[in-house]
């Protein structure tokens, strides 16, 4: 009955282990269930201290996100899974909310920690901010 309800699985990703580990849970619920992947990556901005920097720190930043995001591709390919991908500047929360209501995803899967420099005590502050504010069902992968 759920292979029928899961056809398409929204992948926040942001390089790290774990944003893998869900990559690949969110493979086989795809590959069970007919579904496709879309990734997805916000840049955070800069404080407007920074501008002078601004434009090379995101063209940088907008070019590491495609190397693993390109290599999140293979990966999902690998198993037969289609994923398509989309790099975003600003809130990463508000980008995955955003894009889970407009697109009419039946699924996030996200990583429990990302690369964030400050880990909260069980969750992540993006997954942890996902869990709280989605209308659609998430799961959290360690």
């Amino acid at each position: 009955m759920i292979q029928n309800k899961i056809k398409k699985i929204l992948v926040p990703m942001d390089g790290s282990k774990t944003s893998f580990a869900a990559l690949d849970s969110a493979i086989e619920i795809a590959r069970a269930c007919h579904a496709t992947i879309l990734g997805v990556h916000a840049i955070s901005f800069l404080p407007t201290g920074f501008m002078p920097s601004v434009v090379p720190y995101e063209i940088y930043q907008k070019k590491e996100a495609g190397k693993f995001m390109e290599n999140a591709k293979i990966r999902a390919a690998k198993k037969g899974i289609v994923f398509k991908y989309t790099i975003t500047f600003g809130s990463p929360v508000e980008h995955i909310i955003n894009i889970s209501k407009s697109k009419k995803f039946d699924l996030i899967v996200i990583g429990a920690h990302g690369k964030g420099r400050v880990k909260e005590l069980f969750l992540g502050s993006v997954s942890s901010a996902v869990l709280h504010k989605s209308r659609i069902p998430v799961m959290i992968v360690k």
